[in-house]
């Protein structure tokens, strides 16, 4: 199943430096189109001071979004890059899509406590999506629950990480 999760680079989708809107969204729907039918990307988001996740269907025109400060709306900028690259990725396809990109907020996912550890939420997001043989993810998550993340569970991230930059020393 793995190969059913792909990844947006978040060069392309930040708030800052990555471009204005438009150019955003024809980057992510490029990756997209040149994807394989049926994945689901996995899109981070840096808003300039937080990141949050979105899991996007193209094909079915269905976004996931995770915040792990459970703070935030569904609206604005990144909802409006997302929504365009659906509809640009469509056209690309000649096919006719829905009136409205549904979106769902994932409310279950474990709750960042913090307010500066977001980056490695996201991660671990990721990584529990990628390691899913099921993709059940947004069945896992869709509604509120007691699921945390302890520090252990975090700290495994950052570890993980680490072992991945340490081996490229010269960069």
């Amino acid at each position: 199943m793995n190969d059913m999760v792909a990844f947006v680079d978040p060069a392309h989708t930040g708030a800052s430096g990555c471009g204005n809107p438009t150019e955003r969204a024809r980057l992510v729907s490029n990756r997209f189109i040149n994807g394989k039918s049926g994945q689901i990307y996995l899109v981070p988001y840096n808003s300039g001071g937080h990141w949050t996740l979105s899991a996007v269907n193209p094909a079915e025109e269905t976004i996931h979004f995770m915040d792990p400060l459970k703070r935030r709306l569904i609206a604005g900028e990144w909802k409006t890059i997302l929504d365009n690259s659906i509809k640009i990725y469509n056209a690309q396809k000649n096919k006719k899509g829905k009136k409205t990109i549904q979106w769902k907020n994932l409310a279950g996912i474990p709750e960042q406590k913090d307010s500066k550890t977001c980056g490695y939420w996201i991660m671990r997001y990721m990584k529990e999506i990628v390691e899913d043989k099921n993709l059940e993810f947004a069945a896992k998550w869709e509604r509120r629950t007691n699921l945390v993340y302890t520090e252990k569970d975090i700290d495994q991230v950052r570890a993980e990480w680490a072992k991945h930059v340490i081996m490229f020393p010269d960069m």
